[in-house]
């Protein structure tokens, strides 16, 4: 144990926390209600193919209602010429006690559908986002079950799924003019061979444009709600997208310092 670990466990073995008990079924459960009260109000969760996923934050309230934290204990570079890729391992634990109650492994790599324009540190920091989840669902999945959500951290998902792929096939339509097909046969084939360079045209936000967003969220005047939300979506921004969001935070601040009420 680095001696970097063992200041942070001293710290927060002094803070003071709250009296439920995860060996206690009916404490838990009131709690899985005010869990499930707290993500919905404050939108932590992410909805992939109808189904409710928590992200991380909401693990993070359940844990930290329990007397439970994530510390970071590595986070190595494994990657290669090819592929950026981070490995990190997270413990969790338990400030009544001062024993380690759990831990959770996780990587992240640009090859990922959906993180080929991430830049380095945005992987390493979802490395570790994965692994502070996946240590809370070793030990708190049931909590976020009966709070009515599915039990995996939203960041473990994959949000494209395969549709892109699959459009190509679900685009043969001229089925019911057979004589017609032939004809027309060339145009389609040169379309999509088309569509994968069409598919890479949009940039993600650039480390200049999500350096403002985050110099902006950190101004007093906005709230921390709209801070949380923006954070949580920053990683998915396009350089346009990223353009709108700076210009309406700096108007929503604006407004607030001239005295308008005006959500970021």
């Amino acid at each position: 144990m680095s001696e970097a670990t063992k200041i942070t466990k001293e710290q927060v073995r002094k803070t003071k926390v709250e009296s439920y008990d995860i060996s206690r079924s009916d404490e838990t459960l009131q709690l899985a209600t005010d869990l499930a009260k707290f993500i919905k109000d404050n939108k932590l969760s992410t909805t992939v193919q109808g189904k409710e996923f928590v992200n991380v934050e909401g693990w993070q309230y359940a844990g930290s209602r329990l007397g439970i934290v994530p510390i970071v204990d590595h986070v190595i570079n494994v990657s290669n010429e090819q592929e950026i890729k981070y490995q990190a391992k997270v413990t969790l634990f338990d400030m009544r006690s001062g024993h380690t109650v759990g831990a959770g492994f996780a990587i992240c790599s640009n090859k990922e559908q959906g993180k080929k324009f991430y830049q380095e540190f945005a992987i390493m920091s979802m490395a570790q986002t994965r692994a502070i989840g996946k240590a809370y669902r070793n030990i708190l999945a049931w909590i976020i079950r009966a709070a009515g959500y599915e039990p995996t951290p939203a960041e473990e998902m994959e949000y494209g799924g395969n549709t892109p792929a699959a459009q190509p096939a679900m685009q043969v339509t001229p089925s019911t003019a057979p004589v017609a097909v032939a004809a027309e046969a060339p145009a389609p084939m040169k379309a999509v061979a088309a569509e994968p360079v069409a598919a890479e045209a949009p940039a993600y936000a650039s480390a200049s444009q999500k350096e403002e967003i985050i110099r902006l969220l950190n101004h007093p005047l906005i709230t921390r709600p709209e801070k949380t939300k923006m954070l949580l979506n920053i990683n998915r921004l396009d350089e346009e997208r990223a353009t709108q969001a700076i210009a309406k935070l700096k108007k929503a601040i604006d407004d607030r310092e001239n005295g308008t009420a005006a959500a970021a």
